[in-house]
């Protein structure tokens, strides 16, 4: 799977029964999954989302597979890894299929498990291609998803969130994507870490002689980011003198050094971030009006991690994964409990202070199974041992179930057969189960 999200998988199938057993099982194996029943619809949806793969039947209701494949290879936009399922009496289009580039095809009837093997390992072939993201969360997802062309189009970006849930870091990918690769400088500012003196001469420079202690000239963070990226982070804490300056900078393209005469052109990609609400500081007089609306051109919303509760372990087990590489031999994992714990924190910090969490506990956890008294010490009390019981008896035995198998299946690496082995109970059945009580598998799981 990918390391970055769940995958999106397109399904491009017209029978109900077939479209629906599929879109079930890749659900239940971490997959996103858009179902489309018609070439028309996968059309317009190939065409706005990243997929990881995609399976389309030969025969499709306004056309063929074929026929789609086809003209979606003329256009000018890469394709995912595609997997065609075809009938006996459609065979050798399959094969003609392959040789235009699709990466495979099925007969019907089909070994499911196999398709599942095969989907899987082209959707972490692309992954390693260089996929990206944020989280398995579905806000998180469409986050990524508007980021390529976002890069390539916008020039002004706004990012709100609360501190610490990550937005220098869709800062810096929205660089990375508008780079494509080239050597351009990616400047990074806090302007609420700055004295109103001290800011200015950190964005705009200064001239040897400004002031007392400039023995030389300095460029500052605008000249910095010439051909690049400048991150303005908390604007909503700039002073009202500095957003005079900041406004005329960003409508000129230009900027005076402290002490200087002469306009200097500066080439920029702005990007400006704030856990603060600027239109409520424009109506309280802290923010100036004509900066709000000369910035407010493309506004990104990072959620807190409270509202976006399926990152919680996808980022968790990052944090560990990252410690594991940066502690050769050292084995971390994390106990169902400690999940659990960590899903019934608020994270107040956000995606911060969950990452500190995780990587005190690894180093601070004697054994290779991180326990959930690593991760908080006695004055927190992740448990909610009340809430457990507060429904009637049929919700909570579906919890002590749910939980039960997720515990099995994380013993057994998430590896179905052998978790269904282990329950005494088989295959199928452990799937039904999976569906019904909504456990999906997390990324990097082995099937």
């Amino acid at each position: 799977m990918s390391a970055a999200l769940h995958p999106r998988l397109c399904l491009i199938e017209d029978d109900a029964i077939m479209g629906e057993s599929l879109a079930d099982r890749f659900r239940l194996e971490g997959f996103v999954v858009d179902w489309h029943r018609s070439a028309g619809a996968a059309r317009k949806a190939l065409a706005e989302h990243i997929y990881a793969v995609a399976i389309s039947d030969i025969n499709l209701p306004d056309g063929s597979g074929e026929a789609l494949f086809s003209e979606l290879l003329a256009a000018p936009r890469a394709l995912p890894p595609f997997v065609f399922i075809t009938g006996f009496g459609t065979i050798d289009s399959a094969v003609q299929l392959v040789k235009l580039g699709a990466a495979d095809y099925v007969t019907k009837p089909f070994d499911l498990d196999g398709l599942v093997d095969k989907v899987h390992t082209l959707s972490a072939a692309a992954a390693g291609a260089g996929a990206t993201s944020f989280g398995s969360s579905p806000a998180m997802r469409a986050l990524a998803e508007s980021l390529p062309r976002l890069a390539q189009h916008a020039t002004t970006i706004l990012i709100n969130g609360e501190s610490g849930c990550g937005k220098e870091h869709v800062a810096r990918e929205l660089h990375r994507l508008a780079s494509a690769g080239a050597e351009q400088p990616f400047i990074a500012v806090n302007c609420g870490g700055f004295t109103e003196t001290l800011l200015e001469t950190e964005l705009f420079g200064h001239e040897k002689g400004a002031f007392t202690g400039a023995v030389r000239a300095r460029r500052g963070v605008f000249e910095q980011a010439h051909g690049g990226t400048l991150f303005l982070d908390e604007i909503g804490d700039m002073p009202l003198s500095m957003q005079v300056k900041l406004l005329r900078a960003v409508q000129e393209h230009q900027i005076v050094r402290v002490g200087g005469e002469k306009p200097i052109e500066v080439d920029f990609r702005l990007i400006l971030a704030t856990h603060r609400d600027l239109k409520k500081l424009v109506e309280q007089g802290a923010f100036r009006e004509d900066l709000y609306y000369r910035i407010h051109v493309i506004h990104l919303r990072i959620p807190p991690l409270r509202e976006r509760r399926d990152d919680i372990l996808w980022l968790a087990r990052q944090f560990v994964q990252a410690f594991v590489r940066s502690h050769p031999g050292e084995q971390r994992t994390l106990h169902p409990l400690t999940e659990q714990a960590l899903l019934d924190y608020p994270w107040p910090g956000n995606v911060r202070e969950l990452k500190h969490t995780v990587e005190r506990a690894c180093i601070l956890s004697r054994q290779a199974l991180v326990m959930p008294e690593a991760c908080f010490d006695d004055s927190v009390n992740p448990q909610k041992s009340d809430a457990a019981i507060s429904g009637n008896l049929g919700e909570y035995l579906r919890a002590c179930e749910r939980r039960y198998i997720v515990q099995a299946l994380e013993l057994q690496a998430w590896h179905l057969g052998r978790t269904a082995d282990s329950l005494g109970i088989s295959r199928k059945n452990l799937w039904e189960k999976m569906r019904k009580l909504d456990i999906q598998a997390p990324d990097g799981a082995t099937q």
